[in-house]
């Protein structure tokens, strides 16, 4: 959009309650775009995630959601941020951080942000076992790391 003074302006997902909201930001207040090709897809009553590029799948596992009184939300999200190095296993190798938030556990640290993320129990997937974040075996968080770049679409069914 270009505002009465000539100036691009640019509407983006934030990562606020409720989720799904947009904003406008001066396009002088962002860095560079770059073209994504790459989309994740959570679908929460089959416990599967797909990755496609380009529109063709290229990676498929199955995924623990939110419980029912701690639901994993449904929408329109993107990647946000990759994070390493946990201390707490239970998060895995890897994690991405989304901008979906839970409009439930909004006293986590940073204010409720679902994350996709690996495990140390296995064996409690495919389900509903989690705060709202989505888990998968670390195997797969790997190779998901291998193959998503920041600022990939997600969506949550």
């Amino acid at each position: 959009m270009i505002n009465d003074k000539g100036e691009y302006w640019v509407r983006v997902r934030l990562p606020i309650l409720p989720n799904g909201a947009t904003g406008w930001v001066p396009r002088t207040a962002l860095g560079g775009f770059n073209r994504i090709w790459t989309r994740l897809v959570i679908d929460r009553s089959l416990f599967t995630e797909t990755l496609y590029r380009r529109g063709v799948a290229v990676f498929q596992t199955r995924v623990g959601v939110g419980k029912p009184y701690w639901p994993t939300p449904a929408g329109e999200f993107y990647v946000r941020e990759r994070i390493t190095g946990f201390s707490d296993l239970i998060y895995g190798p890897i994690a991405f951080g989304t901008n979906a938030r839970s409009a439930v556990l909004t006293d986590w640290p940073g204010g409720g942000f679902i994350g996709i993320h690996g495990t140390n129990q296995p064996e409690i997937l495919p389900g509903q076992v989690s705060h709202g974040c989505v888990r998968m075996p670390n195997s797969a968080v790997r190779r998901l790391s291998q193959l998503m770049p920041l600022g990939t679409p997600v969506t949550i069914t």
